[in-house]
């Protein structure tokens, strides 16, 4: 089929500004990651601070997968498959992380559960009770509260449209036969929705993995609170050669995993698409 000229000058603009807006910067993350050999790249990546700040990345993203897995099954589940007073305000209130800056969010945490927060009086009552020591502010709980807030909506989101196309009647006929809501649920409803779940879960990693502003707020000490993303950014306001070279090659990890993650997603979107024909 020959192409108009409109359309070829469409898709060249398009290939054009990907290649400068996206695939030119990220390989040149990787050309300057090497400049120093292979030797310095692999060395810059197993220092204390990378690896530690590795270690808090992946307790995040994990974290903060189960914790919105479960609960955006749970709330797409209820907000689809029932009918209750405050649907729409919840729903709302899910998609709150989409609209507010993510350094506001830890300001937030700040305010509610740092030394003038209204919740830090609570924090101290439970530390004491259980004899510990328990900090949220500047601490890794701090980090992972960030994380699951930033990556809220995003599994809630990507069920919801399945759900309700699926409709009730399934469930339904299933609940009059005797059928209990998890049997319901794990026969009937989860197949159905596996691939969007897994579309969601992709996606709330790809965020959680590459999360700064709320988790710059709430993060203090370089080794103990930094993320990956965190690191990145000390290494490169350092402002030493060896040092920003060390930043490129912590970001083209980064990079790795985040093509990784792409291809994941266009596998999981391709299988949803053959799963709705």
């Amino acid at each position: 089929m020959k192409r108009s000229k409109t359309e070829i000058a469409l898709i060249a603009v398009s290939l054009l500004f990907v290649t400068i807006m996206l695939l030119i910067p990220l390989i040149s993350v990787i050309v300057n990651s090497l400049a120093e050999g292979i030797d310095f790249y692999f060395q810059a990546l197993s220092t204390d601070f990378v690896i530690s700040a590795l270690k808090l990345t992946i307790l995040a993203t994990v974290v903060a997968l189960v914790v919105n897995t479960f609960f955006g099954l749970v709330a797409a589940w209820a907000v689809t498959k029932f009918d209750f007073r405050g649907k729409h305000v919840l729903t709302t209130l899910i998609d709150i992380p989409f609209s507010i800056s993510p350094v506001i969010a830890g300001l937030a945490f700040i305010m509610t559960f740092g030394r003038m927060g209204w919740a830090a009086d609570y924090v101290d009552m439970l530390s004491a009770a259980l004899g510990t020591d328990i900090q949220i502010v500047f601490a890794v709980p701090g980090v992972l509260l960030a994380t699951i807030f930033v990556t809220f909506p995003f599994v809630f989101r990507e069920i919801v449209p399945v759900l309700t196309s699926q409709g009730r009647d399934e469930e339904e006929a299933a609940a009059l036969m005797g059928a209990s809501g998890l049997k319901i649920f794990f026969k009937i409803t989860l197949p159905q929705i596996k691939w969007a779940l897994l579309y969601g879960v992709i996606l709330c990693t790809a965020r959680a993995l590459g999360e700064f502003g709320a988790v710059s707020a709430l993060s203090k000490t370089r080794g103990g609170t930094f993320t990956l993303p965190l690191e990145i950014d000390a290494l490169y306001q350092s402002g030493k050669a060896d040092a920003i070279t060390a930043a490129f090659a912590v970001s083209s990890l980064l990079v790795l995993i985040a093509i990784i993650v792409l291809l994941l997603r266009t596998f999981v979107e391709y299988k949803t698409k053959r799963h709705m024909s």
